[in-house]
Formats: C-alpha cells, structure tokens, sequence
C-alpha cells in the first residue's frame, strides 16, 4: 500500500481560481471560486443577492 502524495480530492480543486465582488447593497467584499458560477451567492454580511457574473478581477 502506498501513501497519496497529495490529498486525493486535490485535482478536482488544484485549477480553481477565486473572485471577489463587492455587495451593491453594503459594499462588503465577498469570494466565490470559478466552480459556484452556477450557483447563487447572497452577500455574508447583509444577506442581499450578488451578481458574480458581473463582477471581474480574478486573483
């Protein structure tokens, strides 16, 4: 049996790029990763709907 070099679920995840978007409503600035484009994001800090789509600047 051999040791994984890396933790087995990181291919998946090793191409992620992450964004941040600034809340419309009390300009927090909040994160997402490129795999929850397709979900939908409310802000952590007021709870208002976030366009990530709209937003740019990946790190």
């Amino acid at each position: 049996m051999t040791t994984p070099q890396h933790c087995p679920g990181f291919e998946q995840f090793k191409d992620l790029k992450s964004f941040t978007c600034q809340c419309p409503e009390c300009g927090k600035d909040n994160e997402i990763f490129s795999d929850e484009f397709d979900k939908t994001h409310k802000c952590t800090s007021c709870g208002k709907p976030i366009e990530f789509s709209k937003c740019t600047g990946a790190k």
